[in-house]
């Protein structure tokens, strides 16, 4: 089963015998984009595991939440459902609606990287036909792409992780009445942070970043997933894909020294890593945005 077949709104919608799924795609590094119509139908969201972005692209004048009966969606209305929500949806009329789904160690890193928090404090907040032109626009831009088109699946991929980020600075806030136990203290974590991306090109192992947080590795690890919401490799890999994607959308190095850069063992390592991320490969990337 794939990831997006495993995902529970993607699934509630595959079963409904009104909704029709038009096209699918799963964008790399865990992300997934779905355009679906439906019409005259009811459906449950019971506690996703994945967060979900919503932009009705058509209809929904007669979609509404069963207990906000009077509040009714619209084109380019977008709904933000966050992992664990649960919601009940009542259709009438015709409908067309984009879906962009993606996990929690995407929210996990985007509120490190981009918000400097821990991802226990913040939430992301659910939002019910909510009216965000720039979101709207990325939708739009989004279903405009050919997502079996290897350049184009790659141009989506980081479309999306645009869109996740701009929900996170616009739509995450910090968790009411939250007392965290055990991870790492802030400070430290921001220490921990600042070196790894400091670091980035070198070989980091689990014992060097332990002894710089003065913990054994047993604790170290599993304090960094309680406060990084991810295991150290896990995060490392994201940053170093990250400055990759950069360094290939930014420069015209080489790939051996963008590998290098970003501290893979060679280029053919950073292309097989690299790959099973995105879908695609290093030079791929950067044609799409020659």
């Amino acid at each position: 089963m794939s990831p997006l077949e495993q995902n529970q709104v993607f699934q509630s919608l595959s079963s409904s015998p009104n909704a029709r799924l038009e096209h699918c795609a799963e964008l790399g590094d865990g992300l997934g984009a779905a355009l679906w119509s439906n019409h005259h139908d009811a459906r449950d969201y019971q506690g996703p595991a994945h967060h979900t972005l919503s932009c009705y692209l058509s209809g929904g004048t007669g979609t509404f939440r069963r207990e906000r009966p009077d509040t009714k969606g619209a084109p380019d209305k977008l709904c933000v459902l966050p992992a664990g929500h649960e919601s009940s949806w009542v259709i009438n009329g015709e409908i067309r609606l984009a879906h962009l789904y993606f996990s929690a160690e995407h929210f996990a890193q985007a509120a490190i990287t981009l918000l400097d928090r821990e991802p226990r404090e913040l939430q992301l907040r659910e939002r019910t036909f909510l009216d965000d032109p720039q979101q709207a626009h990325n939708f739009r831009q989004l279903i405009g792409l050919d997502w079996d088109e290897p350049g184009e699946r790659l141009l989506a991929s980081s479309l999306a992780h645009e869109m996740i980020h701009h929900s996170l600075l616009t739509q995450a806030g910090l968790r009411e009445g939250l007392r965290l136990k055990g991870g790492l203290a802030p400070a430290l974590r921001k220490r921990l942070v600042e070196y790894i991306e400091h670091r980035v090109a070198e070989p980091i192992s689990l014992g060097e970043l332990a002894t710089f947080a003065a913990l054994s590795e047993y604790h170290f690890a599993r304090m960094f997933r309680e406060s990084f919401g991810m295991p150290p490799h896990q995060y490392l890999l994201a940053r170093r894909l990250a400055r990759a994607r950069k360094l290939l959308q930014d420069t015209a190095l080489p790939l051996g020294e963008i590998a290098m850069a970003c501290g893979f063992a060679s280029a053919s390592h950073f292309s097989n890593r690299f790959r099973a991320a995105m879908g695609g490969t290093p030079g791929a990337f950067r044609a799409v945005f020659r």
